[in-house]
């Protein structure tokens, strides 16, 4: 092949990527903003050329915004030069390697270089048109191609990659994105991206294979995504995310794994599109394999100067318990916690697991030696438009300069997740640039709506028909707090309150809150007053682990006794008018149950002690003890135990009945809100006791209804004692601390509303006083 002939190929090579370039457009379409014509000049023909020589002279024609010397510079051409076709064919690849220009020919007559360009003309402005679900600030912000900007075909269609990438992650795979230009003068255009959303593409049904133990309905509330409901309108759950879906499961593969199966694994997760592109069906198919118990648990060291029995404390799991991932991890920290208090900040703690298959145990060693000396350079935060950075870091175990622990970094993540504030969280660490030693950790996230607005409407045993509204924001102008305004009317309450919590209170994890409340509610039909409550409460919690929590409070509020019928009982008179109640109180719990919403297994223990009169007219100590455990029996069925018990003892006066105990309503069924309570003789005004104990057995079972109706069975019975006032004598009062029980079935259905509750109970044990409340029927709904 001569010398021309190669650069005739290199120029009809340039001018086929040039053609493929101009068909990503269409040459001429129509808009709202007028004609359009996209630009599609001819492409240059080939130019005679020579063999190889000297460049006497480069002339440059066809250039309109760009210099001659700015062209020849990127060419790397000049005169003097010797030129070849490899030389050609580097320079016409470096010019268009530029994006400025639609076509370059180069070709030589007598050792004059012509060197033809067609510069790409400039963006005057970028517009959308046909988006109504995504604002165009939104779209701006994605595409790549800006005002003043050199125009490309490429660069078009990766933006039209990107906004059809935003769609998607909103739900819309039917979406088309056109992309068009208006040619202007000056060589200038305005491109247009005509949109067509389509409708949204909804999760129509989520679907588990290879699932024994647990059921669909049950894991489906594992996984982040939702089903398609219509009242979902405030959220995009339900709406298909490929993200989404991987930490589906990620979620699935934890929640197994902290109930035993530690041999469980997702084997696939499929998303199918409906034809109509309407839709998707996902399924997960799982392998749950056998349930494990742990085993053996121990400690080797291979760390000089520190013994194994100095670490054994620890450890988190108890033989014998269903084995559990997390508190194989928090022993994998605690391990590195400790060692790392004796000296050694490097710790590579590994727990080697050894799985017994024939009796069903997990035995691990724990394996504790030196690490690899790498430090934390830096961590880079990405992802977060709204939330501060502050607000990720303090979740993060690790900061510059600490020594590098994978296992905080596992935590970390954690710990960003359960935030609740991200749809995605990636938390990884890349070697650093700069030292061998060094390690960065990147923190990616990408944040999701954490605005609430809810409206109830239900009516209840107690309180009647009754209207609510709920405003919340879960991160505060992205500082992570908490801000809730909840307004409730019924007919015999009406109450407004409004909660702000900070989760890092002085940069400390001590969430702090405050709550005012201003409560007017209606007891005449069963003691024949009304109360009206208006004060404040200042609290603080703090975990002292994954299972300990406290709370402490204090609680000032003005208290009315008002609307006394004349036929109420003295005791009821007397306490007519207003009191001011000062308290301080706290509340310690015990948490080991699986779930806090809908727990299956596990148990909480929680004491709460309250003390009135810093200050106030009313005196008294008050303590309540509670208890629950829930046992798995067979499929799905859920056995409840809980107790409780409380007291409350005036310091030099006499407790006023509204602070009493009640028996009866919700603590114990078949009877009316305290029903079973002491009452005057006279009256029959319900008066509460001093003291208060109750016991309830509940099992709930399915149906065989179908499982997207959500409506479980149960069974209970419960049982309850209770003491009598102060300040009245036997005869003045019908009283009794016998013991009442009541047994009976009812429903619980998880309405596309909110929550709904029907028992029918029937006594087993009464007085001749008490009231009864055969059927009782609770709404509460949120949409």
């Amino acid at each position: 092949m001569t010398g021309s002939g190669r650069i005739r190929a290199v120029l009809f090579g340039s001018a086929a990527i040039f053609g493929l370039v101009s068909s990503a457009v269409p040459a001429h379409a129509q808009s709202s903003l007028g004609t359009v014509s996209v630009d599609s000049r001819p492409v240059a023909q080939p130019m005679p050329v020579a063999g190889e020589g000297t460049i006497q002279a480069v002339e440059v024609q066809g250039s309109q915004r760009i210099e001659a010397d700015t062209i020849k510079a990127y060419m790397g051409l000049k005169e003097g030069d010797r030129y070849s076709p490899d030389a050609v064919d580097r320079g016409i690849k470096a010019l268009f390697a530029t994006g400025l220009f639609a076509d370059v020919a180069i070709g030589f007559q007598n050792d004059r270089m012509l060197v033809k360009v067609t510069e790409n003309p400039i963006i005057n402005r970028v517009a959308f048109e046909g988006n109504k679900r995504i604002e165009d600030k939104a779209l701006q912000g994605e595409v790549q191609l800006k005002a003043r900007q050199v125009y490309t075909r490429t660069k078009v269609q990766e933006d039209v990659k990107r906004i059809l990438d935003v769609y998607r992650r909103s739900g819309r795979f039917a979406v088309t994105v056109e992309p068009k230009v208006i040619q202007l003068e000056q060589n200038r255009l305005d491109l247009v991206f005509e949109i067509n959303e389509g409708p949204s593409t909804y999760v129509r049904r989520i679907d588990f294979v290879g699932n024994k133990r647990y059921s669909d309905s049950a894991l489906r509330e594992v996984v982040a995504t939702r089903e398609e409901r219509w009242y979902r309108f405030f959220s995009s759950v339900d709406t298909y995310d490929p993200d989404r879906t991987t930490y589906d499961r990620e979620l699935l593969r934890r929640y197994y794994l902290r109930n035993g199966y530690s041999d469980f694994r997702v084997v696939s997760s499929v998303a199918e599109l409906t034809p109509d592109r309407t839709g998707f069906f996902m399924t997960f198919t799982v392998e749950e394999g056998e349930r494990y118990k742990f085993g053996d648990l121990s400690v080797e060291v291979k760390i000089p100067d520190v013994k194994p029995e100095d670490l054994t404390p620890s450890i988190k799991a108890v033989s014998g318990d269903w084995y559990n991932a997390d508190l194989v991890e928090n022993t994998v920290q605690a391990i590195t916690d400790r060692v790392g208090a004796l000296g050694y900040a490097f710790v590579d703690v590994r727990p080697r697991v050894k799985r017994d298959k024939a009796n069903k145990i997990v035995n691990i060693v724990f394996d504790v030696q030196e690490g690899p000396k790498v430090f934390v350079e830096r961590i880079d935060i990405s992802g977060n438009m709204r939330t501060l950075d502050r607000v990720i870091r303090r979740e993060l175990q690790l900061v510059e300069g600490d020594a590098f622990n994978s296992a905080k970094l596992r935590r970390s993540r954690d710990k960003i997740r359960n935030l609740g504030y991200f749809e995605k969280v990636d938390v990884t660490n890349v070697p650093s640039e700069t030292a061998p030693d060094r390690t960065v950790v990147q923190v990616d996230v990408r944040e999701k709506s954490t605005g609430e607005l809810s409206f109830g409407v239900g009516w209840s045993s107690s309180d009647g028909a009754l209207f609510d509204v709920t405003l919340r924001e879960r991160n505060l102008l992205g500082r992570g707090q908490d801000i809730r305004l909840k307004a409730t009317v019924a007919q015999r309450k009406s109450e407004i309150d409004l909660s702000f919590t900070e989760p890092y209170f002085l940069d400390r994890p001590l969430a702090a809150g405050v709550d005012l409340f201003a409560r007017d509610r209606d007891y005449q039909k069963t003691s024949s007053y009304n109360l009206k409550d208006t004060g404040a409460t200042l609290r603080m919690g703090f975990n002292y682990d994954e299972n300990w929590r406290q709370t402490v409070r204090y609680t000032i509020s003005q208290s009315e006794v008002s609307d006394v019928k004349s036929t109420a009982s003295r005791f009821v008179k007397q306490r007519e008018g207003e009191s001011l109640l000062s308290m301080v109180g706290q509340t310690i719990a015990y948490d080991r149950r699986d779930n806090v919403i809908e727990p299956t297994d596990g148990y909480i223990v929680r004491l709460s002690t309250d003390a009135a009169g810093v200050g106030g007219d009313e005196k008294f100590v008050r303590a309540t003890l509670d208890a629950a455990h829930y046992t798995p029996l067979f499929d799905e069925t859920v056995l409840m135990l809980q107790t409780s018990f409380g007291a409350i003892q005036g310091m030099g006066d006499d407790v006023m009945f509204i602070r009493n105990y009640q028996l009866g309503g919700e603590n114990l069924r078949g009877f009316r809100n305290g029903g079973a309570s002491p009452r005057d003789k006279e009256t029959g005004d319900v008066l509460g006791g001093k003291w208060l104990g109750t016991v309830t057995a509940e099992v709930r079972f399915p149906l065989g209804l179908p499982e997207e109706l959500g409506i479980s069975g149960k069974a209970f019975s419960d049982a309850g004692v209770i003491g009598k006032p102060d300040g009245v004598v036997d005869s003045e009062i019908n009283f009794s601390s016998a013991l009442r029980a009541s047994a009976g079935v009812g429903l619980v259905w998880k309405s596309p509303m909110g929550p709904v509750s029907i028992d029918l109970a029937q006594p087993l044990i009464k007085e001749n006083f008490d009231k009864d409340e055969i059927f009782r029927f609770n709404f509460g709904t949120q949409f």
